[in-house]
């Protein structure tokens, strides 16, 4: 993956992966930032066929809305669509403001801001970096305000229900989450081609 790129990932009733530089690649020092965010799918799509997707930065919606600097990572927003597929309605927006900038936050049921760079205020409340910020659903159109140089998150969608995590393993049934990890350790899942010698086992 490549700045500005997006990688999918889509569990659904369960993926193997792996996570690899090549060996060019840590030859010398460099620095990466990214985000991790993981979506719950919708209940009739929770044993879909487990499924990987790249797109590219270049194909990444970009555009200025009052002077801020937007990419449309996921869903739609400021009149942009994207292009990553959604199992559901989803909002995922990266803004870039400069000092003393602000930016109506798009509509969506549920809605927060994460600050990766940066301090900034949304509504009354300051935020600031590496800190998420859950607006209050149903609640009056939000802005988010830079006081300094800022990148921010704005992710969102429809709520989905209640869904239990354990370990890597993520379902709306605890049963199904009891499969999983049974499955794990007896070995059903796949291996990862030309990874197949590690193995992490359940933690305990």
């Amino acid at each position: 993956i490549r700045p500005g790129d997006i990688n999918l990932m889509v569990a659904g009733r369960g993926i193997v992966h792996s996570e690899r530089e090549r060996p060019e690649a840590t030859r010398h020092e460099r620095r990466l930032h990214g985000l991790q965010l993981w979506l719950a799918l919708p209940q009739a799509d929770e044993e879909t066929d487990p499924a990987f997707h790249h797109t590219p930065a270049a194909d990444i919606p970009a555009l200025t809305v009052n002077g801020v600097a937007l990419r449309v990572m996921m869903g739609t927003a400021y009149g942009a669509t994207s292009p990553v597929k959604v199992f559901a309605q989803t909002l995922y927006v990266e803004a870039e403001l400069q000092p003393g900038q602000s930016l109506v936050l798009p509509e969506a049921p549920q809605r927060a801001i994460y600050v990766a760079q940066g301090r900034v205020r949304v509504g009354s409340t300051d935020v600031e970096p590496h800190t998420m910020a859950v607006l209050r659903a149903g609640g009056a159109p939000a802005t988010v305000h830079a006081h300094a140089a800022a990148r921010v998150a704005i992710i969102g969608g429809e709520p989905l229900g209640h869904r239990y995590i354990e370990w890597n393993f993520v379902s709306s049934r605890k049963e199904r989450i009891e499969q999983a990890k049974q499955d794990w350790r007896e070995g059903r899942f796949p291996k990862v081609p030309g990874d197949e010698i590690e193995f992490i086992p359940l933690p305990s």
